[in-house]
């Protein structure tokens, strides 16, 4: 019987065969894609004849899929990639701005007042540091002498400077002012300069530094290998602190004027002055100006190359107002930068040598990147989480510096004197902050060693120029000029008497374009979205003659239909339990009419057609069945005719039938 209706659903499947949705279960659908689909592989694996073909078209037909997998993985990886494309062209360009400062900061007879107790003090360091058998000198010694008779809140007790002498297992420190000593066995940090060895290692000099005063679980000692380096380092701390605490406009009078700095200026052979150029005060350079700033005009452009089509002008740069300990070399800085860039000196400055004539050959090279997805650039830095605390064009310096600044606040509690002040802040004192410079340097070497977030933080322009230099340098003026020169130099800046040029403080600077060959160097996509949709279309015709059609057909079978399949086979699971749960919860229900025929009690609808043919046959008879009621046999008494004969006579006959028939009534019967 079990044969005769697997046979007739087969035969019910032929004539009428089912589409995908409609497939009972995952291995109807397969086999119903496999016939209607157009990419010949799957249809091979269902109608080849025999066990060998089909295996043979299942490997090819799998192994064509995972060939188109690989490719499809290696084109899209390919549309993230990016190809550099450089291109040369010969136009007027665009001069850049040069920023010019001298190494000096500030005049030094203008600062004297504020610098006197630091001067006094370093001097007596410096002779504790390099005393000689001969006498000591009378200034020194009354430096000393008015150091000693000083306040006690001198700088020494302040940011103590010390000799440092390490023996094996300890290290006895020994205070330059007071000649203590002491031993200490805390952590050092070293800080030394490569090439510079004036002292032994056994014997070093330092500072210590503390984050929390009184505190001397907080301390550190900072160490040099240099003399020289430790005193100019120590005397840097004391003046970044003395002059943090001045107002930029003071500042500003004490720098140098354009006419003290600049000479004489030509460019292209027309002649400028101090006029051209714009004043960018600079917390450690001081006054610094930029030529061809941009601002209030439109930049300058040059349409030739060499050196007479420049920037040409002499520097004066005034030893008698040096600082001896904070400008230890004499000369100017200058940065070549686009005029929307800020100019960093302390980073990216060239330094001019005075008594010399420096030309610098310049190449401009326009650098342009590709942003998201196929690099972290960005265009203008809106979106990075650190402010912009230059005004200027977005560039990675400028994030780096503002980086940290914001760190320096955060952790620190005060800003750091180098870079601009941002909002709600204020520059660090150790009045106010005393453990600022022990804090300053812990940010300072996390920077260096790449800890803070800053370098991740902050990712490169996506356009920037960049400009190369060449630099030569010859002696200016030559000795048979020397005299011509400087009386001409004289006289044109109205100097005579005792105030007149000398050699050693005169610098001659060109700077110009060694040609008008501009060098761009773009990044450019290798594939667009267009390209990429083709790759796709070939890869699938050549593997599986298949289109952008049989994707879409693929998506329905095998994740819609199928997903529907799985759904309403769980859901017919949900109903049998939940109908099981029911029956066995609630009392048989009586589902037989009088006259004994079985009757549908659900008030679901009627079975599919499929569900149909999944019932079990009818069985041949109903053991089961109850049967006839002979109560309805019985004649009513509403029918009866009221006299007393046929009320016996009924009475007589009902209770014969109700009574039982016994073996006995059978037996007296025959």
């Amino acid at each position: 019987m079990e044969s005769g209706t697997k046979r007739l659903k087969e035969k019910i499947k032929e004539k009428l065969p089912v589409t995908g949705p409609q497939a009972e279960s995952i291995s109807e659908l397969v086999r119903w894609y496999c016939f209607n689909t157009n990419t010949h592989g799957c249809r091979r694996i269902v109608v080849s004849k025999g066990r060998l073909r089909r295996l043979i078209w299942l490997v090819l037909t799998f192994g064509a899929v995972g060939i188109i997998i690989w490719q499809c993985a290696l084109l899209i990886a390919s549309y993230y990639t990016a190809s550099v494309t450089i291109t040369v062209q010969f136009q007027e360009m665009t001069f850049p701005a040069v920023t010019i400062c001298n190494m000096n900061p500030y005049r030094y007879n203008e600062t004297r007042h504020l610098l006197e107790q630091l001067d006094r003090e370093t001097l007596i360091a410096i002779k504790e540091l390099y005393r000689s058998s001969n006498s000591p000198d009378s200034r020194m010694a009354r430096a000393r002498r008015d150091a000693a008779e000083g306040p006690e809140t001198g700088l020494f007790r302040t940011i103590p400077l010390l000799r440092i002498e390490v023996s094996p297992g300890y290290t006895i420190l020994s205070d330059l002012v007071t000649k203590s000593h002491r031993r200490y066995n805390g952590t050092f940090r070293t800080r030394s300069v490569p090439g510079i060895r004036t002292l032994n290692r056994a014997k070093t000099i330092g500072f210590k530094l503390c984050e929390k005063k009184h505190d001397e679980s907080t301390c550190d000692i900072y160490t040099f290998n240099s003399g020289t380096t430790a005193i100019q380092e120590w005397y840097r701390l004391h003046y970044l602190n003395i002059m943090a605490q001045v107002p930029e406009q003071t500042k500003v009078q004490m720098g140098y004027s354009a006419h003290d700095l600049i000479l004489s200026c030509s460019f292209q052979g027309q002649r400028c002055d101090s006029r051209n150029f714009r004043l960018m005060h600079h917390p450690l350079h001081g006054n610094c100006f930029t030529f061809n700033s941009g601002e209030g005009s439109s930049a300058l452009r040059t349409n030739s190359g060499g050196s007479e089509n420049g920037l040409k002008m002499t520097l004066h740069i005034n030893k008698n107002e040096y600082n001896p300990y904070l400008a230890t070399s004499m000369g100017a800085k200058i940065v070549v930068h686009d005029q929307n860039e800020e100019p960093f000196i302390e980073d990216v400055g060239i330094e001019i040598q005075t008594a010399t004539h420096t030309a610098i050959g310049l190449d401009l090279t326009v650098l342009q990147r590709l942003s998201s997805p196929y690099s972290g650039c960005t265009t203008d830095g809106l979106n990075l989480p650190v402010a912009n605390l230059y005004n200027k064009a977005y560039s990675l310096q400028m994030c780096l510096h503002s980086c940290f600044q914001m760190e320096m606040v955060r952790c620190c509690g005060c800003a750091h004197y180098e870079k601009p002040l941002p909002a709600e802040a204020e520059y660090c004192d150790y009045t106010k902050y005393p453990g600022w410079i022990s804090c300053y340097y812990r940010l300072r070497n996390q920077f260096i060693q790449e800890k803070l977030a800053c370098q991740k933080i902050c990712p490169p322009a996506c356009h920037s120029k960049e400009w190369t230099m060449t630099l030569s340098i010859a002696q200016w003026p030559s000795t048979p000029s020397e005299e011509w020169i400087l009386h001409l130099l004289n006289w044109e800046n109205g100097l005579n008497g005792n105030k007149t040029l000398k050699r050693d403080e005169l610098a001659s600077l060109a700077i110009f374009y060694r040609s008008l060959n501009l060098r761009n160097i773009t990044e450019t996509a290798e594939n667009n979205i267009v390209t990429l949709l083709s790759n796709f279309g070939g890869q699938l015709s050549l593997w599986m003659s298949c289109s952008v059609v049989c994707i879409i057909e693929i998506i329905e079978v095998f994740f819609i239909d199928m997903f529907l399949i799985v759904a309403r086979k769980g859901v017919r699971t949900a109903r049998k339990w939940w109908w099981r749960e029911t029956e066995e919860g609630e009392p048989p229900a009586d589902g037989s009419t009088d006259h004994g025929s079985p009757v549908f009690l659900n008030d679901e609808d009627p079975p599919t057609f499929n569900a149909a043919l999944q019932l079990p046959r009818a069985r041949a008879h109903a053991p089961d069945m109850l049967p006839p009621t002979y109560e309805t046999l019985r004649i009513r008494k509403d029918f009866l005719i009221d006299t007393p004969a046929v009320v016996s006579s009924i009475a007589w006959v009902s209770e014969d039938v109700s009574s039982p028939v016994t073996q006995q009534d059978i037996e007296g019967e025959k």
